[in-house]
């Protein structure tokens, strides 16, 4: 097997400006346009992965009844904060 197993071709369509900026950034970095796409992909899964997580929680947390009027969390922050 060789170096692509198990990867996918994907294709954007991004600006000119964009794709200027990210061969700049490639070249700054001494990494590939490849690589970089890559890492953004990773990081932006990551992130909404987690977005989705704590809202799942969340959602879960008020069907069990685990929740607080927001006028007691916000007092409870002024007071963390001397607000």
């Amino acid at each position: 097997m060789g170096d692509n197993a198990g990867t996918a071709t994907i294709t954007i369509r991004a600006s000119r400006q964009m794709v200027t900026a990210l061969d700049a950034l490639a070249s700054a970095t001494d990494r590939s346009r490849n690589y970089l796409v890559k890492q953004a992909i990773q990081q932006f899964l990551e992130t909404h992965a987690w977005q989705v997580e704590r809202i799942e929680a969340g959602l879960s947390d008020v069907r069990e009844g685990r929740v607080e009027p927001a006028e007691q969390v916000f007092g409870d922050i002024a007071a963390r904060h001397g607000w």
